[in-house]
């Protein structure tokens, strides 16, 4: 029996079970640290008491741990391990441990089921499910079973306390009734909680589902930009291959001319040393007669060595300035061509629009009659109906013969170095160039070329013909040719060059000049009758990129 006081001793009175993580409440009352938590969290006034002695805090209590406590029930369970198994048992079978199947309030004994049977039926005899905390069952004052429920109070109170106690004309009800409104509100309150977590599963599968198609599209991005770099590294290299590619073709075409006029020279060196040694002969000889009867030959020889060797010497200097230096113009549009290339293609796989960087516009106030200008003053082409725009000193007018279909950018480039690219159709004819803003506007002197304020490549007839101040070079036809042209300046080295954007490119020629005055790119376009290239068929048309 000394065991099974014990046990009601280590018995919350809540749980009616063995203490887990026990704490003692500030009145001395112990109780489980999740039971006495549960039962405050439901108390719908937030007054905290004791369920036991009643007594209420203001403030929540902060529950300790009972350290001692908790050690004498693990000392408990770990000598009576029989008595966890069994759970309660019977008051009245002393002899044996028996599972008790029910327990009498008013007796305070746990009976099984053969002691049950011969119970008594009273209905003061309130049986319950088996437990060994029955101070919770009867009013710590009265020592009475529990039977009611003060709502003003919250509390469970026996008769004494409804009828002479505290409790005393207060609102009260049978704990069955009292338990099934509070049922009510508890159903209540979980069906709201079962809506609220069946919200909360919802929420946290479409942030789960979010969370896999981020990762998904995270995977899909990491594995197109991997590509797109690897794409970049393979054109970039490709790119450089090219670029060396032509540095080494400049470099073998410059290095072979030098190679044979050295090897020349040495040969040269060779003779002039064999032709030294004997003279050097003459002179160290001390038979004056052997000297002068030397060949008469050898001054001749000498004299025309030294003539020689001054025709030898321009020929080889002129053979050298033909061979000039390593032209850096393909090799710069080959690598600027090729980057070009790569933003592009980088801008189509982004999905970013290609617009048009450069701000090289066509002045339409400068357009000839027979020429029409785009609206987005890109594009210039032959017209064969007059445009009837109006004569100002700006405009271009070609008289006698009505022809006026060139036009200036409306930009100029007086510094720096710059570069364009602009597009011709393959039939008709047209030229482009740059020109200083105080060219003529009228007659033959206004047009590209004839005069020593514009510089102008023309193309017609699948040939290239370069013009300034009426002096013109035909060019070796194109082959193969793209239509499509990049013009360089580079206005402080007074250099304007033109490249035939062909596969490999290829550069067409190179002016040079001295600029004294601010440049614009001009472009002519040319009909059926063109007054100076001769050019048939039909409609031309020129874009600047």
């Amino acid at each position: 029996m000394a065991s099974a006081d014990l046990r009601d001793e280590l018995t919350c009175s809540i749980c009616t079970d063995i203490y887990t993580d026990p704490v003692t409440l500030p009145c001395g009352h112990s109780y489980c640290r999740v039971c006495i938590t549960r039962t405050w969290d439901n108390q719908e006034e937030r007054e905290y008491s004791c369920p036991e002695c009643r007594h209420r805090f203001r403030v929540r209590p902060n529950l300790q741990g009972a350290l001692r406590l908790r050690n004498i029930v693990e000392s408990f369970l770990f000598t009576h391990p029989e008595q966890e198994e069994i759970g309660i048992s019977c008051t009245y079978c002393i002899h044996s441990s028996v599972p008790a199947a029910k327990t009498c309030l008013h007796c305070e004994a746990s009976l099984c089921e053969a002691h049950l049977g011969v119970h008594s039926q009273s209905a003061e005899h309130v049986l319950t499910e088996p437990t060994t905390s029955l101070g919770n069952r009867k009013c710590s004052v009265h020592k009475e079973i529990l039977k009611y429920y003060c709502s003003e109070d919250a509390a469970c109170i026996c008769v004494s306390c409804r009828l002479d106690g505290e409790h005393r004309g207060h609102a009260v009800e049978t704990l069955n009734e009292a338990s099934e409104k509070k049922k009510e509100k508890l159903r209540n309150i979980l069906q709201k909680l079962t809506s609220r977590r069946e919200e909360a599963e919802k929420r946290v599968q479409n942030l789960q589902e979010l969370r896999r198609e981020v990762s998904d599209k995270a995977a899909e991005v990491t594995e197109e930009v991997t590509a797109l770099i690897r794409g970049i590294k393979e054109q970039l290299e490709a790119l450089e291959q090219r670029v060396l590619s032509e540095i080494s073709r400049q470099e073998e075409q410059v290095s072979l001319p030098v190679s044979d006029l050295i090897r020349q020279l040495e040969i040269k060196k060779k003779d002039l040393s064999r032709k030294m040694g004997h003279i050097e002969e003459l002179c160290n000889m001390m038979d004056p007669l052997t000297v002068l009867q030397g060949r008469e030959s050898d001054s001749a020889d000498y004299c025309d060595t030294e003539e020689g060797d001054n025709e030898d010497r321009e020929r080889d200097d002129n053979k050298v300035c033909a061979v000039g230096d390593l032209d850096v113009g393909p090799i710069s549009v080959t690598l600027h061509s090729g980057l070009a290339g790569i933003v592009t293609g980088l801008k189509r796989q982004l999905h970013v629009p290609a617009n048009m960087a450069s701000d090289m516009l066509l002045d339409v106030n400068t357009a000839g009659n027979n020429v029409t200008v785009s609206g987005d003053m890109k594009t210039v082409s032959w017209s064969e109906i007059k445009q009837r725009r109006p004569e100002t000193p700006e405009r271009f007018q070609f008289r006698p013969r009505p022809q006026c279909n060139q036009v200036l950018s409306s930009r100029s480039f007086s510094s720096g170095r710059h570069y364009w690219e602009v597009g011709g159709s393959e039939s008709g004819g047209w030229m482009v160039g740059m020109a200083y803003r105080s060219i003529d506007r009228k007659g033959r002197q206004s047009l590209i070329g004839c005069n020593n304020k514009s510089w102008g490549l023309v193309r017609f007839n699948n040939q290239y013909i370069v013009i300034h101040d009426s002096k013109s070079i035909r060019l070796p036809p194109p082959t193969p040719s793209s239509w499509r042209l990049r013009i360089f300046l580079d206005y402080e080295a007074g250099r304007l060059s033109f490249y035939d954007l062909c596969d490999p490119i290829r550069h067409l020629h190179t002016f040079t000049a001295t600029f004294t005055e601010p440049l614009h790119a001009i472009f002519r376009v040319c009909g059926s009758n063109a007054p100076i290239f001769r050019v048939h068929g039909g409609n031309a048309w020129l874009r600047m990129y």
